[in-house]
């Protein structure tokens, strides 16, 4: 019997003797690789010892590496993975049959851990690296609080002390989230705050502010810096993180091609990409090598439209420029998304490795409102049983819409998308959404000129 002519089970899991034992290292086969970050006292590429005043010796290694295609898991890393990886790959047959659709469906669920989503698989990572560099502890930045819940449990795992910054309205909105990171023995604090400098520079200049990943991590790093023994963690975005979460697209492939399967279309949610990276990277390394095609949609929100609507330009990486200079989407540092938008995916920027690829034409990407966000997260969460983030139900949307198109045009397309994880900490958001006072912010361009007159003259 051919792998093709197997009868798809609801969930397909790898054994763990297929379970991946090294990272992919997706820039070892862009021919375009991602800009180098900047110094932006000298604009020249900062070097490594730059970059460990800030991140551990081994984290600095992995994000300059653009030519390792296969980067070893650590044991004791991979020891901790198999406490709940694999992760399910499920063929969302219930939501074929509500759509009516002839498309095939399937989602990489990565919800099946108490942080409730894919972040564990790089805040292990990098707790790893802390410890074995001797650190008394690390800072980090939250938005919606799954990075921060995750960090939470792998510094309560090493040993290690962990500080978080989250965005202060989903400090208020998400109070149950903040609350299991201190369950985990983590300092929790509303971002921004008067505890920095950089903090109460930002309050000065945004009185009132909800926040954002920009300021909360400014916040972080100025943190780390200024105490001996911490350093700075960030859970997307950079080099490093894609790398880790590369274990998504590798299980994902490798439970697909055991059954034969081939996914026409791969979408990701994205905010600052590492989902989205981690889920693409081993299908669009074949695209790159040319073993294979596929269609990439990253899925985000229209209250936040960095790949849809920003520019692909040099900018910091944070509201209070304490960060490199890195080369990607971008709505400019200053730009703080509205605090009516409740679907996470809060970043001003994207990872550089996506951008370059949205750059080079290998990326799509589709903005979409939160009102219709949540809807399809309802008809999910109804027919499928599983209630998702909300920062995972812009993929479930663009998914939908894809199955629709389908169905209108009678192919029968496979698609795969990223459940990135559970939505049980969000109630705030549903409720809104439910009661109807959830509205669809949609920034106008003057909005967007205004963080846009912040990017740096590079």
């Amino acid at each position: 019997m051919t792998a093709q002519s197997r009868e798809i089970p609801y969930k397909i899991y790898l054994e763990e003797n297929e379970l991946p034992t090294a990272w992919y290292n997706l820039r070892a086969d862009m021919k375009n690789k991602p800009a180098p970050l900047l110094n932006p006292a000298t604009g020249a590429p900062m070097s490594a010892e730059e970059l460990e005043a800030v991140f551990c010796r081994d984290l600095v290694r992995q994000e300059l590496d653009d030519t390792s295609r296969d980067i070893p898991i650590p044991k004791d890393i991979l020891d901790f993975y198999k406490m709940y990886r694999p992760s399910p790959l499920v063929r969302a047959y219930f939501l074929e049959k509500a759509l009516e659709t002839p498309a095939k469906i399937y989602y990489k669920f990565e919800g099946n851990n108490t942080s409730g989503s894919h972040k564990l698989n790089s805040a292990i990572a990098q707790a790893y690296y802390a410890k074995k560099q001797g650190l008394i502890g690390v800072t980090t930045e939250t938005g919606a609080g799954q990075w921060g819940t995750a960090l939470a449990m792998a510094c309560a795992y090493m040993g290690l002390d962990c500080r978080v910054y989250m965005v202060k309205i989903s400090y208020e909105q998400k109070p149950f989230r903040r609350e299991v990171m201190r369950t985990y023995g983590a300092d929790v604090t509303p971002s921004p705050s008067e505890t920095t400098h950089v903090g109460r520079e930002i309050l000065k200049a945004h009185p009132g502010t909800g926040g954002s990943l920009g300021c909360a991590i400014s916040e972080a790093v100025e943190d780390a810096v200024s105490h001996e023994g911490y350093r700075y963690v960030l859970g997307s975005v950079l080099n490093q993180v894609l790398l880790h979460q590369s274990i998504i697209g590798l299980e994902a492939k490798a439970a697909m091609d055991k059954f034969g399967i081939k996914p026409d279309v791969i979408i990701g949610c994205a905010g600052g990409g590492s989902n989205l990276g981690g889920l693409i990277s081993p299908f669009m390394g074949e695209k790159l090598r040319g073993e294979a095609d596929y269609r990439f949609i990253a899925a985000e929100p229209a209250s936040c439209p960095s790949l849809t609507r920003g520019r692909f330009a040099y900018d910091f990486c944070d509201t209070g420029h304490v960060c490199p200079l890195a080369k990607m989407y971008t709505l400019g540092s200053d730009f703080i998304p509205s605090p009516n938008h409740a679907g996470g995916l809060r970043y001003h920027g994207m990872s550089p490795v996506l951008s370059q690829l949205r750059a080079d034409g290998l990326l799509d990407a589709v903005a979409l409102e939160q009102t219709s966000v949540f809807s399809a997260a309802e008809l999910f969460a109804r027919v499928e049983g599983t209630l998702p983030a909300p920062e995972s139900s812009h993929a479930i949307k663009a998914a939908i819409d894809e199955a629709l198109k389908c169905k209108e045009t009678g192919e029968e397309k496979t698609i795969l998308f990223g459940l990135t994880g559970t939505g049980y900490f969000d109630m705030k958001a549903y409720e809104q959404f439910h009661n109807g006072t959830m509205i669809d912010f949609i920034p106008s361009d003057a909005d967007l000129e205004q963080g846009f007159r912040s990017l740096p003259a590079v």
